[in-house]
């Protein structure tokens, strides 16, 4: 999620750009690319879900209006190495009008690593003490490391120390659920917008599914001043970015993103072009499940010495903001006392075909073939991702003799196939949940749900615990550049670029935050100026 980025997988389909009839004076209309899929943050794993739920839910930390973490529900807290106590605002209310209280948030977090709630983002609440046992059923979710020592102070004791524990309480998952109204739904919590209870700037007051959301400032938020816009409308649900570009062009829209085309149609037009490089990453996602071919090392490293990430930037992609990348970590991450690329460089290799047909010449050995068959490509219905899927498609055919079965789906069922294991390739996207580059690492360990193509390395997952089981800098840096080398040799994934966003927005919309971290774009602390 981006959280998405819920840090979900996310698939980068996070928001697309503004659409509708022009708004009301204190109004602002936007329009998603696809529909959120969930709402329930116990279970929500992509950046639209994520953008919904951090606009009309608080958590005890936020990111403010200049990116930095700031204080939400929390009106304190008091960190040590063993743990962190919150004291919660005695004016923080859900919009019924029912104060949250510390039992909201435990009753959240035990739902989420229950078994039963198959959370594929439980992981994330692995920092608590005996959060992973919980969720392996070794335990009971009464055992969770969180207590409510009343009904304004909650005590969270770690695993292990955990220096990045506080930007955790500021993504989705860590949001608080009132225990009474998700018992008093029978099943349907977060099916409807009647079905959630909100506790941040906002409301959902309205949600057609597939068609249309309105939000409405919450009049019980406990800094209800703050917010300057009285309602977000969301009129359209649509991935076509021509339709959207043409709206705005038409005046009927504060703020659109562009892809190839539409960004070279409003250079023509000579409209203020804005950039924003949002943290993620897109990368190849191999499937390491048995009986898939692209299980084998040699024809993933086959793979690997034909794809040229400039390339595909420079030719495919054809825009400002995406750069290529050749590791895992982007370049915005810090590592020990400078940026983390800079203490562990990665080569920029180029092409090596002749290495390719040797890697290639090993795999049919070994997977007893006299030539390797087409293989499924999962990808969405955007223009951009068919071009890149053909782009593709037409480089393996030409360097490696087999093609590709371009499958594309809506996001939702793109979604769905990755989760099943339906492809052999995916042209995947991950934007970070927190400022560590363990929010990238962590997501190819074995138990982590959200690895999608399975990949399993014993070695992989003992850094992983390294790294998560000390607070001291230099372990833990030295760890992921281990964990690098790893994801480049066994080709794990195969990094393609680090994406950047190019859009273009209304004078009239004022205070629009783009976030690395949290909801982008964000729209809580905007403001219109006619």
């Amino acid at each position: 999620m981006k959280h998405l980025t819920l840090g979900v997988v996310l698939l980068c389909t996070a928001f697309l750009g503004c659409a509708g009839e022009k708004a009301g004076k204190n109004e602002i209309n936007i329009a998603f690319g696809t529909e959120p899929p969930i709402l329930d943050s116990t279970k929500a794993t992509d950046t639209v879900s994520g953008l919904v739920l951090l606009h009309t839910k608080e958590g005890l930390m936020r990111w403010d209006a200049q990116n930095k973490l700031a204080l939400g529900v929390a009106e304190r807290y008091e960190l040590t190495d063993a743990g962190t106590t919150f004291y919660l605002r005695k004016d923080a209310k859900w919009s019924d009008g029912k104060p949250v209280t510390a039992h909201d948030f435990v009753f959240a977090w035990r739902k989420v690593i229950e078994p039963a709630t198959a959370s594929e983002y439980a992981f994330i609440i692995y920092p608590i003490k005996n959060a992973e046992a919980i969720n392996r059923g070794e335990k009971g979710p009464e055992a969770l490391g969180a207590i409510a020592i009343d009904d304004h102070t909650l005590k969270v004791t770690y695993e292990k120390p955990c220096g990045y524990f506080l930007g955790l309480t500021a993504f989705a998952t860590y949001l608080p659920i009132r225990e009474d109204f998700y018992n008093s739904r029978g099943g349907r919590y977060a099916a409807e917008a009647e079905d959630l209870l909100y506790n941040g700037r906002f409301m959902l007051t309205e949600w057609v599914h597939g068609a249309s959301l309105q939000f409405v400032k919450n009049p019980n938020y406990w800094n209800r001043d703050d917010v300057k816009i009285d309602k977000i409308n969301v009129p359209y649900i649509t991935e076509d970015p021509r339709a959207r570009f043409n709206l705005f062009r038409d005046g009927k829209i504060d703020i659109v993103g562009l892809d190839n085309n539409t960004y070279k149609e409003a250079v023509k037009m000579r409209y203020r072009i804005r950039k924003f490089q949002n943290g993620c990453i897109w990368f190849l996602e191999f499937n390491h499940r048995e009986g898939r071919l692209t299980r084998n090392v040699n024809l993933r490293r086959a793979i690997q010495a034909v794809v040229d990430p400039k390339e595909l930037v420079d030719k495919v992609i054809a825009r400002p903001g995406p750069r290529a990348a050749y590791t895992l970590f982007p370049a915005w991450l810090n590592g020990v006392k400078d940026k983390f690329n800079r203490e562990y460089p990665v080569s920029r290799t180029k092409p090596d075909y002749e290495a390719a047909e040797m890697y290639l010449k090993s795999a049919r050995e070994e997977l007893g073939l006299e030539k390797i068959p087409d293989l499924i490509w999962l990808t969405g219905v955007v223009d951009t991702s068919a071009k890149e899927a053909e782009y593709f498609q037409e480089l393996f055919k030409s360097r490696l003799g087999f093609g590709l079965k371009i499958d594309k789906q809506i996001f939702k069922l793109r979604l769905a196939k990755m989760t099943s294991g339906d492809f052999d390739i995916v042209s995947a996207g991950w934007c970070p949940d927190f400022s560590d580059p363990m929010t990238f690492a962590d997501l190819f360990a074995s138990w982590n749900e959200n690895n999608r193509g399975r990949y399993n390395n014993p070695d992989y997952d003992r850094l992983i615990r390294v790294a998560q089981g000390t607070a001291d800098q230099q372990t833990r840096m030295d760890a992921m550049g281990s964990l690098q080398d790893i994801i480049r040799d066994d080709v794990a994934v195969l990094p393609t670029y680090e994406m950047g966003l190019v859009y273009i927005q209304s004078e009239r919309l004022k205070g629009v935050t783009r976030q690395v971290i949290g909801a982008d774009p964000d729209f809580n602390y905007c403001w219109i100026e006619e």
